[in-house]
């Protein structure tokens, strides 16, 4: 093998086109974000044509506390740094509680942090949060109200609710599901969610938060909620998935998981 077998070898593939990468930074033990994303973005090439590869780094995170949480978050920097030796063209950090922990706003320097950590590694690469995620979808969908589940105990639910509604946006009602262990909250059915979306107190709310937890399966419910409650629905993956798309360029084209990913959403207040 001679010097130029090698360099071949080792250099970064370079990028096709007709093709994106995407970086995810995700909690160690999400079994989730890995298998809608995909999913969502299978949908998307099939309506597109373009195509779409996924590159993940894991930070440790087995339980949902406070304490691991915010473990979590110092470990950003070192996966952004990991994520971008494949060359990726948007970065998403896939751990909503572990940045809202972090207080108001939290979720603009967490973005700062891997983004200058993407950029030092001589890869710089446009940011996401599913924390800020489903806080800019929201405001831009228009909502003023939502109604809300997670699979947090309400300690941390509180903490989601505070978050939101320190964005201007208020939280009529937040279901907590009380299960703390990440790994059990991906084996969470989502055939559950339609009912329990009915017991939520939805009068006012612009729009249903689904799943506030890119942990928590939603995908199999999104569009049949939407379908017989009458409001939009999203959750935290198709929030980051929509901000993704943003990122890239590319304008949803997402069948069966809700309005907004279906590229055809009209935000309240506004005229058809």
């Amino acid at each position: 093998m001679n010097t130029s077998d090698v360099t071949a070898e080792t250099e970064t593939e370079p990028k096709r086109p007709g093709s994106s990468r995407i970086g995810l930074i995700v909690p160690s033990s999400n079994t989730t974000m890995e298998t809608e994303l995909p999913e969502l973005f299978r949908r998307q090439s099939e309506a597109t044509g373009h195509k779409y590869t996924f590159h993940s780094a894991r930070a440790g995170m087995k339980n949902v506390n406070r304490e691991e949480l915010l473990a979590m978050v110092g470990k950003a920097a070192g996966c952004a740094e990991a994520v971008s030796d494949a060359d990726v063209d948007v970065i998403a950090y896939a751990c909503l509680v572990a940045v809202m922990a972090q207080g108001p706003d939290a979720h603009v320097e967490s973005e700062g942090v891997i983004a200058d950590a993407a950029a030092g590694n001589g890869h710089p690469a446009p940011v996401t949060s599913s924390a800020g995620a489903l806080v800019r979808t929201l405001q831009e969908m228009g909502a003023k109200k939502v109604a809300m589940v997670t699979p947090y105990m309400k300690p941390l639910t509180g903490m989601v609710v505070d978050y939101i509604e320190g964005a201007g946006i208020t939280v009529v009602d937040a279901t907590s599901l009380e299960v703390d262990d990440n790994l059990a909250v991906g084996c969470l059915d989502p055939q559950n969610l339609p009912d329990i979306a009915r017991q939520l107190k939805r009068e006012g709310a612009d729009v249903i938060v689904l799943s506030a937890c890119v942990q928590m399966p939603s995908l199999p419910a999104v569009q049949a909620v939407e379908d017989e409650l009458g409001l939009p629905v999203i959750t935290a993956a198709t929030a980051t998935t929509y901000e993704i798309l943003k990122a890239l360029g590319h304008q949803p084209a997402i069948s069966g998981a809700g309005s907004l990913l279906a590229g055809n959403f009209i935000p309240a207040g506004s005229e058809a």
